[in-house]
């Protein structure tokens, strides 16, 4: 599959579009201001040991110091992979005081970010992620990720064994190495120990309180994880990021850097493909296609559901043709938002119903064909008795809508808000409840204007009725501020 890379940059925000035959496939979108530290790697320096609670506050340069429990100290680090039995006696942890001392300098890395009052947590244990793997450079534990099944495991294991050899050091597998070659994971081992080698020429030369490795940014992780074979061209529109790219590929992705260009155009670089006009459909519930049919996508708490409808589209000789039709196009189609919405868990998908066995099969096998191009590990499980199609996604980042949208704030994320003859009601029923513990002078209704409008028209008997009733003037007040649902009562 031949695909471009499209990287708008600005100062406060990095783009990367991934494009295939001229169609957005996948968005990734990093905030200068939301990037963590997690996974940073500092030369700390121990401002404080607290015997008492095992554990020592270290400066690593930041507004306040960062906390490290003993568990996260490197003496454990090789009881980190044992495999004990249960009647195995736990391991004793060599206390904090005899291991760290105040103005000492050790290497930490990042577990979490600082939230509000509270520093960073870190450990000593230092891990480096790579695309494939996870390198671990003081241990020579050999792992695979608990998610590839049993029965995989250990014919994985030996053979990263072959492949690490002696030279120092243990790795994790990734899931998304599964299924990786051999001259993959040699290319991400070569990455890892490069990286670890300039780690370590940093501490050595650097003070205390000093970054020796931050975790790649957006653009690193272009070349990283999403450069492929089929990867013609990776277009950037900065000229100063432009080179500090084709710095790193030359030193740890050399492959890479032939592919890189810099943008000079006078169009901005992602109306090359229409892209932010792509982006604002995928940020809404109905897919078009081109066929006259149509998909809504629903985003809840457990699983994203994705409905099919047939719309317009009535091309086909036959009722069973014009179904199996749009189902095809839709399997085209689902499979490129689920990459382009970043949409992860469990996915329900209701194809509209096929009568025909072999029509079932087509469909489910162009859309296991295009899942194939999808980069993050996908499970289709087949149809269901109910003629739902159940498949999974992994997780790896907020979708793209939690990414860029926020929930409403007149509707509160439900989608939908009470109609204005709804509110109207809910006020006459607050008023008679305030009329009964309440002696005021005269009642007054603040509301939008379509609610106060709705009580001078449609309304206005039923408002007459209720003032009567209480024995009490209520006056009016559209507020052009207010939301539909929103209303006040006041009390004069």
């Amino acid at each position: 599959m031949q695909q471009d890379i499209l990287i708008n940059w600005s100062p406060q925000e990095t783009r990367v579009a991934v494009v295939e035959h001229g169609a957005l496939q996948e968005l990734q979108v990093e905030r200068t201001l939301e990037r963590g530290l997690v996974g940073n790697v500092y030369l700390g320096k121990v401002a404080r040991v607290l015997p008492g609670m095992q554990s020592a506050f270290i400066d690593i340069g930041l507004d306040r110091a960062a906390f490290l429990h003993v568990a996260d100290l490197m003496s454990s680090i090789n009881s980190r992979h044992v495999e004990a039995d249960a009647t195995s006696p736990p391991i004793a942890l060599e206390p904090i005081e005899k291991q760290l001392f105040e103005g000492q300098a050790v290497m930490v890395q990042v577990l979490k970010d600082p939230i509000g009052t509270k520093g960073a947590r870190l450990t000593a244990q230092i891990s480096i992620a790579g695309r494939l793997l996870v390198f671990l450079p003081q241990d020579n534990h050999i792992g695979v990720s608990q998610k590839i099944p049993p029965r995989q495991r250990d014919d994985l294991r030996q053979r990263m064994q072959k492949l690490a050899g002696d030279l120092g050091g243990g790795f994790i597998l990734r899931t998304n190495g599964e299924d990786a070659t051999d001259s993959e994971l040699t290319e991400d081992i070569a990455y890892l120990r490069k990286m670890w080698a300039r780690i370590k020429d940093a501490s050595v030369r650097l003070p205390p309180a000093s970054v020796l490795h931050q975790d790649l940014n957006l653009l690193q992780r272009v070349l990283r994880d999403m450069v492929v074979e089929g990867t013609q061209t990776i277009r950037i529109d900065s000229r100063e990021q432009f080179e500090k790219l084709k710095s790193f590929a030359t030193e740890f992705m050399p492959a890479t850097v032939q592919k890189l260009q810099l943008y000079v155009g006078d169009r901005p670089i992602f109306d090359l493909f229409s892209i932010d006009e792509d982006i604002a459909k995928a940020l809404g519930r109905r897919v078009d296609l081109k066929s006259g049919g149509y998909l809504i996508i629903d985003q809840t708490e457990a699983l994203t559901t994705v409905d099919v409808n047939t719309g317009g589209f009535v091309g086909a000789r036959n009722f069973d043709d014009t179904i199996f039709k749009t189902n095809l196009e839709a399997s085209q189609a689902i499979a490129r938002q689920l990459r382009l919405r970043n949409l992860g868990g469990i996915v329900i998908v209701d194809f509209i119903d096929m009568l025909k066995e072999n029509h079932r099969d087509a469909v489910l096998a162009e859309f296991q064909k295009q899942l194939a191009r999808d980069r993050i590990k996908t499970t289709v499980n087949g149809f269901s008795a109910l003629g739902l199609l159940e498949m999974t996604r992994k997780r790896t980042r907020e979708s793209l809508a939690h990414q860029l949208c926020e929930p409403c704030s007149a509707c509160v994320g439900k989608g939908v808000v009470k109609t204005a003859r709804s509110v109207t009601y809910d006020i006459l029923r607050e008023i008679l409840r305030e009329a009964r513990q309440f002696n005021p002078r005269e009642f007054r209704v603040i509301a939008s204007p379509k609610v106060v409008e709705l009580f001078l028209d449609e309304e206005s008997q039923h408002l007459a009725g209720l003032s009567d009733f209480i024995g009490k003037p209520i006056s009016l007040q559209a507020e052009t501020a207010m939301a539909q649902e929103q209303y006040d009562i006041v009390l004069l």
